[in-house]
């Protein structure tokens, strides 16, 4: 049986109350995506991009790209594409041609309208870390295998928070649930528990039409309202090098049909995946990432796809992953570069190589993060909660990184760089002259409450009242909020039909077996 959290009907009609939240934990930010109106760092002159530019479109002239999918290779057959096994090799013409049918710009709208989202024109969406197999948290104090409950608690956490605006793949992969039904589970968690924009992963095609199945129910649509527009996304990354498997391009395919969000991140690990330089790896990167672009935009003309970026390095010592490094974030400046020069929105991610929520793993999530507002990106996956590279997921990480999000989303409030008469203040720096102070003056009165960014997590005080408090270190107070969130965690309210009937689908896809799988 699916476990059933509390029903309530829908208030506030369709839409909800997209600020809703369980017991006031903390006094947070409220729901509002930030648009970032900055000038993007940009560090390659106009020839460095023409370069990359030729480079990427040489890969798919010459060297080509493979296709694991005898759908997809009849496809790129049928649009010109020189096809030789399961090589691919595409003309420049044919791939810009293909490139400038895609939007720059889309929205995905959820089951809540409220929490509709846009991809591009400068809007910045952050996401909950995703796919990691294991957990961490400070009580248990070592890395386990993920459990649904546990993936259940960081979703909710990805409610709570409203500096989370959509809620990627499993948080942690429940892997106490069998993997042929475990889309089900987490998919019904995620849409029950949440009700902002999902996700679903292209690994084969059960899973896909389940999930498009399961968040057409959820948002009470008709087959042909969720044709219409985005009601969802998937993600899938290129095998590095030069590779697209079958199950992901299998996904990618059926959701172009149906006019779902498309996002493509080749991993492209500099030294291993790819050319130890950067500007090679990021053109290696952009042709995996153009040639699905090309793939969609020929079945359907204006289908919303991105790309994005997963470009960074290994430790040449030990093989292993480095994110957060200096490369790290020149090559996902780099990339936003290239994606305007593409005119498609861009995915970039916040992430670390750290095994545990310390001082490493902030600076290198901290440089991740701001690599991606730097570079313009649009999407910034694993914004919250990512450890060891992607191994680990940690509830207090996701919630000293909330804490930054906020931050960052203050930082992109306009309000800071008013100039109007009011915000410039010349009388009030009169009537204070060169004696006084601005504490009670009527203009700091009227602005006191709201005017500088109120942390929730960060501890102000001097280390004397600190001690006296308990000396509380960081990751201890992220602990004892995330524990008060869980415990105090209210599901959005949906419909007694709607919650009937995605129940209904679960039970019964259940019986059928799901989707296969070799064990």
């Amino acid at each position: 049986m699916t476990d059933k959290p509390t029903r309530r009907k829908r208030s506030g009609g369709r839409a909800g109350n997209a600020s809703r939240r369980g017991t006031a934990v903390i006094e947070q930010s409220p729901w509002n995506p930030p648009i970032n109106t900055d000038p993007p760092t940009e560090p390659l002159p106009p020839e460095g991009v023409e370069a990359i530019h030729d480079a990427a479109m040489r890969i798919l002239e010459e060297i080509g790209i493979e296709f694991l999918n005898p759908e997809a290779l009849e496809i790129m057959r049928k649009a010109g594409c020189t096809v030789r096994g399961e090589n691919v090799r595409m003309g420049r013409d044919f791939v810009m041609e293909m490139v400038g049918r895609a939007p720059a710009s889309w929205t995905i709208t959820p089951r809540n309208p409220a929490r509709r989202i846009t991809m591009g024109e400068g809007h910045i969406l952050f996401g909950n870390v995703s796919s990691p197999p294991n957990y961490w948290d400070m009580t248990l104090g070592r890395k386990l295998p993920g459990t649904r409950e546990m993936c259940r608690d960081f979703l909710k956490l990805s409610q709570y928070f409203n500096c989370i605006h959509f809620v990627g793949g499993y948080p942690t992969e429940p892997q106490d649930v069998h993997a042929s039904v475990r889309h089900l589970d987490v998919l019904y968690d995620k849409l029950t528990l949440t009700d902002k924009v999902a996700h679903a992963y292209a690994l084969g095609p059960e899973r896909i039409e389940d999930v498009m199945e399961m968040v057409r129910i959820a948002g009470g649509l008709s087959h042909d309202e969720f044709d219409a527009s985005p009601r969802m996304y998937t993600n899938i990354n290129s095998t590095s090098p030069l590779k697209h498997d079958h199950p992901m391009l299998d996904g990618w395919m059926r959701l172009a049909r149906r006019g779902q969000g498309l996002i493509v991140t080749p991993f492209t690990l500099a030294g291993a995946m790819a050319p130890v330089t950067m500007a090679g790896a990021v053109a290696q990167s952009l042709a995996e990432s153009l040639s699905a672009v090309a793939l969609a935009q020929y079945m359907r003309p204006g289908v919303p796809t991105a790309i994005g970026t997963f470009t960074s390095n290994v430790d040449m010592k030990t093989g292993a992953p480095a994110f957060g490094t200096p490369e790290y974030m020149r090559a996902t400046q780099m990339s936003g570069q290239m994606a305007r020069f593409y005119g498609l929105p861009l995915r970039s991610s916040g992430v670390c190589a750290a095994n545990v929520p310390d001082a490493q793993a902030m600076w290198e999530s901290m440089n991740s993060l701001w690599a991606g507002v730097q570079s313009g990106s649009n999407m910034i996956y694993h914004a919250a909660g990512w450890l060891e590279g992607g191994l680990i997921a940690s509830p207090e990480k996701f919630v000293m990184d909330c804490e930054v999000l906020q931050q960052v989303q203050r930082y992109l409030d306009p309000v800071i760089c008013d100039t109007s008469p009011e915000a410039l203040a010349v009388d009030t720096i009169a009537e204070v002259g060169p004696t006084g102070h601005f504490f009670g003056t009527q203009h700091t009165q009227d602005r006191y409450t709201h005017a500088f960014y109120q942390p929730f997590l960060s501890d102000w005080r001097n280390y004397e009242a600190w001690e006296a408090a308990g000396a509380i270190w960081t990751t201890e107070r992220a602990h004892n909020v995330y524990k008060a969130i869980v415990a105090g965690f209210e599901p959005p309210p949906m419909e007694d039909a709607i919650h009937e009937e995605l129940s209904d689908f679960v039970a019964r896809r259940k019986h059928e077996g799901g989707a296969p799988t070799d064990f």
